[in-house]
């Protein structure tokens, strides 16, 4: 039988070591992202600042008044180029210690949702309540922006938009008006809160249909009291006021 050389035998080894080598490196998946780009393929996108939701549109945008066991908190925001250049409190607890909690919690929050473009913040110290209305009305304020139909901004910006006015107090108990407004005039107009419980509600149920439709035919806060609701029209009247205010007048 004929001998192998040995010479031979290490060239065909080296020969196989090689040729697998060079098959494993091919098999090699391009996992980094810079051998990703080289193939071709382009980098993932990054995530918007609202967390991969629908961009926000321009404009200023209200959310909804969130109840707290202290009082109402409400958000507005105001966006430019699809990102939160203010937020601001129109609506926070007042009175008592509430003044100094809401004074030293409003401005953090503020400055925290700008900083966040979301209502992922963190709760201020010493405020929990006013930072847990503050993030539910902030919430429904970027909802509303999203919602927007594109290109006609956000919100309060829209041409159709729905404003809420601060709330009024009375003897009676609160009233709050919202307003939708089209065109420049009021297409709607509904009391989100308004005094109830024993007499309150009757006079309610008869003065508040009566107000809402006052209030979209005179397209202004200008308008008659209903006999025997005086103090729940003079509420409404205040309420409106101030949506009119925030809608532009």
């Amino acid at each position: 039988m004929r001998k192998s050389h040995p010479v031979r035998r290490a060239v065909l080894a080296t020969a196989a070591t090689v040729s697998g080598i060079v098959l494993l490196l091919s098999l090699k998946p391009a996992s980094d992202p810079g051998s990703a780009e080289a193939a071709g393929g382009a980098p993932p996108a990054a995530e918007s600042v609202q967390g991969g939701a629908r961009p926000i549109g321009d404009g200023t945008v209200t959310g909804d008044a969130a109840r707290t066991q202290y009082g109402a908190v409400q958000v507005r925001l105001t966006v430019s180029g699809g990102r939160i250049t203010k937020a601001e409190a129109v609506q926070a607890p007042k009175g008592g210690q509430s003044d100094q909690v809401t004074s030293n919690a409003v401005p953090r929050l503020n400055q925290a949702a700008v900083q966040a473009q979301g209502a992922d913040i963190d709760a201020v110290s010493g405020a929990t309540y006013t930072s847990a209305g503050y993030k539910e009305s902030l919430q429904s304020a970027l909802d509303k922006a999203r919602a927007a139909p594109a290109g006609t901004g956000g919100g309060d910006a829209a041409q159709a938009r729905t404003v809420t006015g601060e709330a009024a107090q009375t003897q009676y108990g609160p009233v709050q008006v919202r307003i939708t407004v089209s065109g420049g005039r009021i297409t709607k107009a509904e009391a989100v809160q308004a005094p109830k419980g024993g007499q309150s509600d009757q006079v309610t149920s008869d003065a508040v249909p009566k107000l809402n439709q006052a209030a979209v035919q005179a397209g202004t806060a200008d308008i008659d009291a209903v006999s025997g609701a005086t103090y729940t029209s003079a509420g409404y009247k205040e309420s409106l006021q101030s949506a009119l205010d925030k809608a532009g007048g």
